[in-house]
């Protein structure tokens, strides 16, 4: 099987819970650096983080700033996790050095990690949300970076393994 990569990198961005945690807002979710958040920052999901986007490598930033770039985040606290697919765009400038924000729509600015997101902060797993309003939580966030040969390749790797996987016609079934 080919490699159908050409490119990744991944980040881990370690950030707090924080009282006034929501995760109500319908387009976007953000990560801050910031220490404080008043009940208004309903997108924010976490706080003191380690790391902003500014801080990515720039392997990660040349990646992710393509049209032909996706990126999966997982996000994890307590025994709860949820993953969050996006694009990327050459148009991201990843300059911002305290935020963070995963968009639903095409809108960027310097604190946009990525666009056309398949989750806003109320799209989040509820359990995970509702831990993060501890104060005492840890977030970490995995950005996973992905750059593809074309975006079809996909499906012709998934097509490939089922072509080539073991026939079992001799294996007897069993339920």
């Amino acid at each position: 099987m080919t490699d159908i990569f050409k490119e990744y990198a991944i980040e881990v961005v370690k950030a707090r819970g924080h009282k006034n945690i929501t995760g109500k807002h319908k387009t976007t979710f953000e990560i801050t650096r910031d220490t404080y958040l008043t009940p208004k920052g309903d997108c924010i999901i976490g706080v003191s983080a380690d790391k902003a986007l500014s801080h990515f490598s720039e392997k990660f930033k040349n990646i992710i700033r393509n049209d032909d770039s996706i990126l999966i985040i997982i996000l994890e606290s307590g025994n709860y996790s949820d993953i969050v697919l996006a694009h990327g765009s050459k148009s991201l400038t990843y300059a911002s050095d305290q935020k963070i924000i995963v968009r639903k729509s095409t809108y960027i600015d310097d604190a946009t990690a990525c666009i056309r997101s398949t989750k806003a902060a109320i799209d989040i797993d509820r359990r995970l949300i509702n831990v993060l309003k501890n104060p005492n939580a840890e977030l970490r966030a995995i950005f996973i970076a992905l750059r593809l040969h074309k975006i079809d390749s996909i499906y012709e790797f998934i097509g490939s393994i089922i072509e080539n996987f073991p026939q079992t016609n001799n294996i007897p079934y069993t339920s």
